[in-house]
């Protein structure tokens, strides 16, 4: 009898490593399956189909729930032996408390009470994955079973977020040639040489805050000795910023050789914005015609912060114009600002981003400091004033990036 007992615990034992290698095998097979899949690209949703029938059918998992973030919360990809209204729970706020595998004994959440154990997936001490799993038997090899879930449920999760990180290069190489674009456009917008005569000289900065900015200006010369300037700030960034510059620039440049007054002009730009836009974006501008002839300026702000215009140690902010251009169909009132300029002056316009540069003690630049610089400076020609002026900024800044877009148009008249 000793005999037979002897026996059938030998047998016991070669029946319990049979099962342990029918399910090392088993676990080896789920593996390969999956990683030739990946190697395949499935998709997503396939590997989480894997993932739900490799724990079901072949580990014999009774209940399970994993998790992957989306746009910022915690949403259950797959689960099993879970009741539907139990996965609309919201777990965004407990699985933080979750750095390692742990029971799950004490949990008080409604749907996490309902497993044993929790298997978090960490990449960069940061979880990228949970997987929720319960409904053990007595007789269950609980230390395997857990493992090959760890195993299984990390080769998953990493292989998700290679393909987020992939598709997120992919988004960010499109976007990348969206940049390049929007910059050669602008490059093509902004005037590579300004025209100059004996009765003025221009002079510009321009320097955008990421590789495409909002700014614009331009200038246009005429045979009888008028020149039109002007300065604009469009609000947005990117291609398509740069697109509604082209179409700014392209009516401008038409308008400017067509209209025979400023206030045309305004008026039709006004519209041609607001049906691109609709309202949703609108353009600041300063609008300018300086008659070299007569000495005479006429302008329009369009809502864009006022030039400046020095002349005989005074400085006057010119403001007459109206409201944005776009903002709506027809503009509500319209008044156009002139002056003689009889004696030596400066036109000195500027977008916000200069006024807004910030020292290292967080104080702004502001207008005030920009006025004591071009009275200390009124006497130096548009280019060397300019050269001054960017100098200036970029030593007052210190440490501090640029907030903004900077452009300057400079224009001096004697």
């Amino acid at each position: 009898m000793p005999e037979l007992q002897e026996i059938k615990r030998t047998l016991t034992r070669i029946e319990k490593l049979e099962r342990e290698i029918n399910l090392k095998q088993l676990q080896i097979n789920s593996l390969l399956a999956i990683t030739q899949a990946i190697n395949e690209n499935v998709s997503s949703d396939g590997l989480f189909n894997m993932y739900n029938s490799f724990l079901r059918w072949e580990i014999g998992i009774r209940k399970m729930a994993l998790f992957f973030k989306e746009s910022g919360k915690w949403e259950c990809k797959t689960a099993l032996g879970v009741e539907e209204k139990l996965l609309e729970h919201d777990v965004n706020q407990e699985l933080s408390k979750y750095r390692s595998t742990r029971g799950l004994e004490n949990s008080e959440h409604a749907l996490i009470r309902e497993f044993d154990l929790v298997v978090p997936v960490m990449h960069k001490d940061e979880p990228i994955a949970y997987a929720f799993i319960g409904g053990f038997d007595d007789d269950d090899d609980v230390y395997n079973k857990v493992q090959f879930v760890t195993t299984i449920t990390n080769v998953i999760a990493v292989a998700i977020e290679n393909k987020r990180l992939f598709k997120t290069q992919l988004r960010q190489e499109v976007l990348n040639r969206e940049v390049e674009l929007a910059a050669e456009i602008q490059r093509t917008l902004v005037p590579s040489r300004l025209p100059s005569g004996k009765n003025f000289q221009l002079s510009s900065i321009y320097k955008p805050h990421f590789a495409v900015g909002g700014d614009y200006y331009d200038v246009v010369e005429f045979p009888d000795g008028t020149i039109v300037f002007c300065i604009a700030d469009i609000t947005g960034k990117g291609v398509s910023a740069a697109l509604l510059m082209a179409n700014f620039q392209a009516n401008l440049r038409a308008l400017v050789t067509r209209c025979q007054t400023l206030e045309e002009i305004v008026q039709e730009m006004n519209a041609a914005v607001h049906r691109v836009t609709q309202g949703d974006r609108f353009i600041t501008l300063f609008l300018a015609r300086y008659d070299t002839n007569t000495r005479t300026l006429h302008y329009i702000n369009a809502g864009h912060t006022p030039p400046l215009l020095l002349c005989n140690g005074e400085v006057v902010p010119l403001k007459n114009g109206c409201t944005v251009l776009g903002w709506m169909p027809e503009l509500p009132f319209l008044e156009i600002g002139g002056v003689c300029l009889t004696d030596e002056a400066m036109i000195f316009s500027y977008t916000d981003g200069l006024t807004d540069v910030k020292n290292d003690e967080g104080e702004e630049f502001s207008e005030a400091k920009l006025v004591d610089f071009l009275l200390k400076h009124a006497q130096l020609s548009a280019k060397e004033l300019n050269i001054q002026l960017l100098a200036f900024v970029e030593a007052y800044r210190g440490r501090q990036p640029f907030p903004d877009d900077i452009t300057v148009l400079t224009c001096r008249v004697f």
